[in-house]
């Protein structure tokens, strides 16, 4: 009589039998099904990824759960042994795939978190069935101070009798398929139809009667629990349904694979996950070394997976290179920086990936578009801040004074006026340039007294040269006085200078190359980002908004190098070098600090896979000294605790269909036990790293949904509810691969 409904029309009570052994048959008769006619098309896209590594080329077990199993006192040593190695090779194979986890939120570029799912509601457990029944018998006795009439007391018993006492409702639950929200529907669906069946009454409407009941409906199933703290509670538990933050995801995946919080801590740090660009760029190794297999395979077919047909060893590396441009072109996609998403640069690598058969860092310039000064536009927004004045001794306390600014010679702006005696501001003008070398002039004046004077007297000015590196704290400024001031007067000044996104480093270094910069001399350098695979080493000098020369980096590789004993001579000290076929660069820094950051800064355009290894370690020290140190540190102590291996590894080595079976299972797992009636679906954060993780890591659609499938099956054998929308759609896409319409 009672109809179960919910706000997603798959949790329907009536879709289930009583008895779940019913659908094992038909259920069994599917995975055949499935099994059998995807048997022969399958058997060569499953084929197609390698096994490499030590850490990829064990199958896939099933636990079910990310904890290690409990030992007993019964087994003989040798298998504990055994076994404890098990775990530990397992734990390392975990660790390994939250590294490409964590990638994957840090920088997506494939996928993003989907806002169209129907939100699921929070299940009803075993035990708040009970407490929900013992609430209803409750107010059936007529302990409750909830006042009801005849009817509803009437509807509410029905309810109770056949609906909460069910033995079916029970098996639902313990499948985890019912929501507080389907016995919110299952009581209004039945109460709707008796509403309809009374008598109408004068001045009120049936669905006052219905609203009212609804009402007392929720007063007896939430009983007597605290209401302020209930809209908490349900905002907490609803928060795994939203948009989820990085940090989110990242807790969410530790407990999915059984992952640490001192080991996230470890690689989150050794990784540099905060650090856009390093990131970038480890997307771009992670492409030239998946071309260069490509082209491997295409050389030596024997590398590559055995197929039925010579022709279908091209479909495969056709196919190869089509996933790498498709990840060239998304990455492209990603603006560098404000007003510069599209350049005639963008589409470089991925015309080179499609009409070469060599590394990304092995085209000559011929093919290379050549970069104009107009490619490398810089904006800089600085921020003038005058503070207080010193040294005004020969000017009466009671005379005004006040200070001007302008940045390049071009609009001035003044402070407020203030009195000799006590000439603070702190004042703060905003200023645009698109010089890398600025010119700031600040002159202090006093208001001229005299009848006859138009302009006020000058008492002093500075001149400061700022650069993006410059410190952002005020300092002490000594002001040039005319010579009719004989004070000497001192400005508190700060001026702050922000780098524009598409700004990566610069700073002052001796350079020489062959074909630019061909004299050994101290220029002031910016490494400029023009796309997302387009960086140029440009030359300023000051009052120059463009380069004085410029070098696109495409093709080199950076390395430290010993001091050339001639070049030293005329100045530098510690050398770096980046080399290509047919050119080279030969820098030379000051500070060891500099040179680091200059190699650490070039290695990321470069994209090249080998990572210069300083020959000389920094420790303690201030600022950009600290910035190393830290660097250092975080990758000492990753080493220390061993994850330095799942970081270096290249992802291309690994068998990434059976890795990504294994994070789909244990997340399918992972949302089966949390507090949400999802009948199998997977939450939007969930969704998202699986696409993104898809698509960086090449794992095949019907791979995906396959082994998708295979889980569903099984969790729907073992007596937990699915939804068989979600099996037909993960079958149909199965199906479409087999007739080859995907």
């Amino acid at each position: 009589m009672l109809k179960s409904s919910s706000s997603e029309d798959e949790s329907e009570s009536e879709d289930y039998p009583d008895d779940p052994d019913i659908s094992h048959s038909s259920q069994r008769n599917l995975r055949e099904g499935v099994s059998a006619s995807s048997n022969d098309s399958l058997a060569h896209s499953t084929s197609a990824v390698h096994t490499r590594g030590s850490l990829s080329d064990r199958s896939v077990g099933r636990p079910s759960s990310p904890s290690h199993s409990v030992s007993t006192s019964s087994e003989p040593p040798g298998r504990e042994e055994e076994r404890a190695l098990r775990e530990e090779e397992e734990h390392k194979r975990r660790l390994q795939l939250y590294v490409f986890v964590m990638r994957c939120i840090a920088y997506p570029f494939n996928a993003k978190q989907p806002t169209d799912m129907v939100r699921r509601q929070t299940k009803v457990t075993r035990q708040q069935l009970q407490i929900i029944k013992d609430r209803f018998q409750t107010f059936l006795n007529g302990d409750t101070q909830i006042v009801a009439d005849e009817a509803f007391c009437n509807a509410v018993q029905s309810y109770y009798e056949v609906f909460l006492k069910s033995d079916r409702v029970l098996k639902m639950v313990n499948s985890g398929g019912c929501s507080s929200n389907d016995f919110r529907e299952v009581f209004k669906n039945n109460v709707e139809k008796r509403v309809r069946s009374l008598p109408e009454i004068d001045g009120l409407s049936k669905e006052t009667v219905l609203s009212s009941w609804m009402t007392k409906f929720d007063a007896i199933y939430r009983g007597e629990e605290d209401q302020r703290k209930q809209p908490q509670r349900l905002s907490t538990l609803a928060g795994s349904e939203l948009i989820l933050s990085k940090e989110q995801l990242y807790e969410m995946f530790q407990n999915i694979l059984g992952v640490k919080k001192f080991e996230h801590q470890l690689l989150y740090n050794a990784c540099q996950l905060d650090n856009a660009d390093e990131q970038a760029a480890q997307i771009r190794r992670e492409l030239d070394g998946r071309l260069q297999f490509i082209e491997s395979i295409a050389k030596q077919p024997k590398k590559g997976p055995k197929f039925v047909l010579k022709e279908m060893e091209e479909m495969y590396v056709e196919e190869l290179r089509a996933q790498v441009n498709l990840l060239m072109a998304n990455l492209e996609s990603l603006p560098v920086s404000k007003g510069n998403t599209d350049s005639k640069y963008s589409l470089q690598k991925l015309k080179r990936a499609q009409n070469t058969a060599v590394s990304m860092m092995e085209v000559t310039e011929d093919s290379e578009p050549t970069l104009s000064k107009a490619d490398v536009v810089l904006s800089f927004t600085l921020e003038v801040l005058v503070m207080e004045v010193k040294g005004l001794k020969s000017l009466a306390p009671n005379r005004i004074v006040y200070c001007t600014m302008e940045v390049d010679g071009g609009d001035k702006l003044q402070t407020d006026q203030a009195e000799a005696s006590k000439p603070a501001w702190d004042t703060q003008g905003d200023f645009t340039t698109t010089h890398p070398m600025p010119i700031v002039k600040v002159k202090l004046y006093t208001e001229n007294t005299g009848m006859l004077s138009i302009d006020d007297t000058l008492l002093g000015k500075v001149v400061v040269r700022p650069t993006p590196n410059s410190p952002k704290t005020p300092e002490w400024y000594k002001l040039y006085t005319p010579k009719s001031v004989t004070d000497k007067i001192t400005l508190k000044l700060a001026v702050r200078m922000d780098k524009p996104q598409n700004m990566k480093h610069c700073g002052w270094t001796y350079c020489q190359g062959r074909t630019a910069w061909k004299k050994w001399k101290k220029r002031f350098y910016v490494l400029v980002q023009v796309s997302q695979y387009t960086f140029a080493m440009c030359s300023y000098r000051e009052k120059k908004a463009d380069p004085n020369e410029m070098m696109q980096l495409d093709g080199f590789t950076v390395n430290y190098i010993d001091a050339d004993q001639e070049l030293e001579a005329q100045g530098g000290r510690f050398f770096f070098k980046a080399v290509k076929e047919g050119d080279s660069l030969t820098f030379a820094c000051d500070e060891e600090v500099d040179r680091q950051l200059w190699v650490q800064a070039i290695y990321r355009a470069t994209g090249q896979s080998y990572k210069p290894v300083p020959p000389t370690q920094i420790s303690g020290g201030k600022g950009s000294n600290a910035i190393i140190s830290r660097l250092q540190g975080d990758a000492d102590r990753a080493r220390k605790h061993g994850m330095d291996e799942f970081i270096q590894r290249n992802p291309s080595t690994f068998n990434h269909a059976q890795l990504f079976k294994l994070l789909q299972e244990l997340m399918l797992d992972h949302r089966l036990n949390d507090s949400f009636s999802c009948l199998g679906w997977f939450s939007p954060g969930q969704i998202f790293v699986l696409d993104e993780y898809c698509a960086r890591y090449g794992v095949r659609g019907c791979h995906r949904h396959l082994c998708y499938l295979d889980n569903l099956l099984d969790r729907a054998e073992n007596s937990q509810m699915i939804d068989p929308t979600l099996i037909h759609y993960s079958f149909a896409f199965c199906a479409s691969h087999v007739h080859g319409n995907r």
